[in-house]
């Protein structure tokens, strides 16, 4: 098993983790372009993570990856936003894994409005 990828998320416009806000991870193709299933999926818990086995498991090897943050659902849910398109809707951050042996984590920080996403240490 190699280092695996963590995703946090926090809400900074309210200064709390963001539960229940949708997440996705896919494999990227030769293309570039996401392709096949999707590798893990699932809501933000209450300490932040996403918490799909996937993302510790041999699933992750070398290559390129999407992940998608679903803001605009996250923002209705709360009720802070209209009923129609937000600022953000889905926010996708491409990445790529070259030492599987590494930890890749990903803390996603956001508001409505924009948002921060880089390789965090963890």
């Amino acid at each position: 098993m190699g280092g695996g990828v963590s995703i946090h998320c926090v809400d900074v416009a309210s200064g709390r983790v963001a539960t229940g806000l949708r997440v996705t991870l896919q494999r990227l193709g030769p293309d570039g372009e996401p392709t096949g299933p999707l590798l893990a999926q699932g809501q933000i818990g209450a300490n932040g993570l996403l918490a799909d086995p996937a993302l510790m498991g041999d699933a992750i090897t070398s290559g390129g990856y999407e992940v998608r943050f679903f803001v605009g659902d996250f923002y209705r849910t709360l009720g802070h936003a209209a009923p129609g398109p937000g600022f953000l809707e889905v926010v996708p951050y491409r990445f790529h894994i070259a030492d599987v042996a590494q930890h890749y984590h990903l803390p996603f920080k956001f508001t409505a409005w924009g948002f921060s996403l880089f390789r965090g240490g963890a």
